[in-house]
């Protein structure tokens, strides 16, 4: 299967699922995350939700790093450079949708690509050798690509992997784990 197919496909899952279905699958996948062994590290990047693409609802994993009292990295787009700036979450900070329908922080403190210990990945799929598909625009791939090597790299999908994602390319970052709401996959 290349990206192209497994875009479309997971985007017509994803269409299949109510709203019900989102909420439950999604705390299935934060309780997941309890399981794993993650929980010593300071500096976690999360994506906020984009609800128009039937996302995870990742509130249920913010509510768990406020409580166990870690630093929640988010992310703004640089569209003309296809790369991100990370912002330290706080209770001053203002989200706004940009143009993609991606919640944003407008502005607050930055932090390097280098503090972040681990980072939940957006993803539409993913294969069994830890390979995802996104949305196409490589943002992640940068981003992550940025990182400290030993920065845990966490996907969060509703469905089984894919078998092989065939068109992979030299710039693509691997994930280390996907968490779905059946369990936790280690590549």
């Amino acid at each position: 299967m290349d990206k192209k197919e497994a875009r479309k496909k997971s985007k017509e899952a994803r269409k299949q699922l109510s709203q019900e279905e989102i909420e439950d699958k999604s705390l299935a996948i934060a309780n997941q995350l309890l399981r794993m062994d993650i929980w010593d590290k300071l500096y976690f990047h999360l994506f906020l939700t984009i609800e128009e693409q039937k996302e995870i609802n990742t509130e249920y994993i913010l509510q768990i790093l406020a409580g166990k009292d870690k630093e929640i990295v988010i992310s703004k787009c640089e569209f003309a450079t296809l790369g991100m700036t990370h912002f330290l979450l706080t209770d001053n900070t203002k989200i706004k949708k940009n143009s993609y329908n991606v919640p944003e922080p407008v502005d607050g403190l930055e932090v390097p690509d280098a503090k972040i210990d681990v980072v939940f990945v957006p993803l539409l799929a993913y294969d069994k050798q830890g390979n995802r598909v996104g949305y196409g625009k490589g943002f992640y791939d940068n981003f992550l690509s940025k990182c400290k090597p030993e920065t845990i790299k966490i996907g969060l999908s509703f469905f089984p992997p894919e078998e092989k994602i065939n068109d992979v390319s030299e710039s693509d970052v691997k994930l280390d784990f996907c968490v779905t709401p059946e369990g936790v996959i280690s590549f």
